[in-house]
């Protein structure tokens, strides 16, 4: 285990009907002026909308409306709300939405006291000192941005989608309500357990040693998440289900579980650029890369990947032929995803073969000094295009 610091400032409130303390919570803060930053509007279609204006009105704060907030949230809308909230003096942002939204809503609160452009955060030219407070409302169980430090923003100029990672962006607050969840078509719900599940794959793959703790931590927040998903996906408002879904969601990402260890995010930056070309939910293209990386990988440390499948999976250890062990906990893993009506190609996504090359380049630029992706096993272009050939 490697030497750590651990920090989450966000207070979670979690359960039924807690979408109605929003107000009250915020006025605790000190807001007086709020944007209300949201997606498509669908949370027009349930109690959720209606429950967080009124809330906020009863607090007796101002309120400023911004919706609008696409799958892989784009650059544009988020300059579109810093001159908003400059211009309404909005001093706290609630975030009502899933990770699209909740990533948003934090680009807007670090752009609002920087006096250049937002996407130098994201192109790593400058550093934020500043935000103004962000809140969450989560309503899609699936990126833990909601107490996380990240955000990853779209750039249409160039297709470019990059992330930013820095403590003052931890929402203050996020209130956590399954029931919220209810009215997800099951295609959203499975992209977004996809989402979660890599993100504990991600960190579980390792090449520190002695991690025995936090292994068993990432294994057993995978496996609720295997046992719950069919559940949530026949019945969406089996409550229980849900819960187990969301609170998964958010323990896969705060980074409790990657503490001690380095993770790999090969997977989650091949992705990215995916999602940046042709705007594929990203839980979809990691369901089609995370089992395509493993088989390329997995003989650079076959026992972590047989621990994997018997540990996660429950598949039977065949201790004469280790890979056998290894390919049915792939297998497994592909199946999983499938169950959740995930696609399994590039080629049911739109990605062509002709276009891996610029895949791979485009990947290569989040380590430009290193040259390549992930930690566990770094990979070159030339491996990059493997991959995406094992997964077209």
């Amino acid at each position: 285990m490697i030497n750590f610091d651990y920090r989450n400032p966000t207070k979670v409130i979690f359960g039924k009907g807690s979408i109605a303390k929003a107000g009250a919570l915020i006025k605790e803060y000190h807001g007086t002026t709020v944007l209300l930053h949201y997606g498509s509007g669908s949370i027009k279609t349930n109690s959720v909308y209606d429950t967080t204006k009124k809330s906020l009105s009863d607090a007796g704060l101002n309120i400023v409306e911004l919706g609008g907030v696409k799958a892989n949230p784009r650059l544009a809308l988020v300059r579109e709300g810093i001159k908003l909230c400059r211009e309404k003096k909005v001093d706290f942002i609630l975030a009502v939405g899933g990770g699209s939204v909740i990533d948003s809503a934090k680009a807007i609160g670090v752009g609002i006291p920087y006096e250049g452009d937002v996407w130098d955060f994201y192109m790593d030219k400058a550093v934020p000192k500043k935000t103004v407070p962000v809140a969450t409302i989560l309503t899609i169980a699936a990126a833990g941005s909601e107490t996380s430090w990240s955000s990853v923003i779209t750039n249409d100029e160039g297709a470019l989608k990059r992330p930013l990672d820095t403590e003052i962006i931890f929402p203050v607050f996020s209130i956590l309500d399954p029931e919220a969840t209810y009215s997800l078509p099951a295609y959203q719900t499975g992209c977004g357990i996809t989402d979660m599940f890599v993100h504990v794959f991600e960190r579980y793959f390792t090449t520190v040693e002695n991690v025995d703790l936090s292994d068993r931590l990432c294994e057993a927040i995978m496996k609720s998440i295997i046992n719950n998903a069919p559940k949530a996906i026949a019945n969406p408002k089996d409550y229980d289900a849900r819960a187990e879904i969301m609170w998964a969601g958010s323990l896969a990402h705060n980074n409790l579980v990657g503490m001690g260890r380095i993770g790999d995010w090969a997977c989650h930056m091949i992705e990215h650029e995916l999602s940046g070309f042709n705007d594929v939910a990203h839980g979809a293209g990691l369901a089609i890369l995370a089992p395509n990386w493993m088989k390329y990988v997995y003989k650079h440390d076959p026992q972590r990947f047989v621990q994997f499948a018997v540990r996660v999976f429950d598949i039977e250890e065949d201790f004469h032929n280790p890979e056998v062990t290894i390919l049915r906990g792939i297998n497994a893993l592909r199946a999983f995803f499938n169950s959740l009506g995930m696609p399994a190609a590039l080629s049911a996504i739109g990605i062509e073969e002709k276009n891996f090359q610029a895949i791979a380049e485009k990947t290569k630029k989040f380590n430009p000094a290193k040259g390549t992706v992930g930690n566990f096993l770094g990979l070159t272009s030339k491996d990059i295009v493997e991959i995406l050939k094992l997964a077209k």
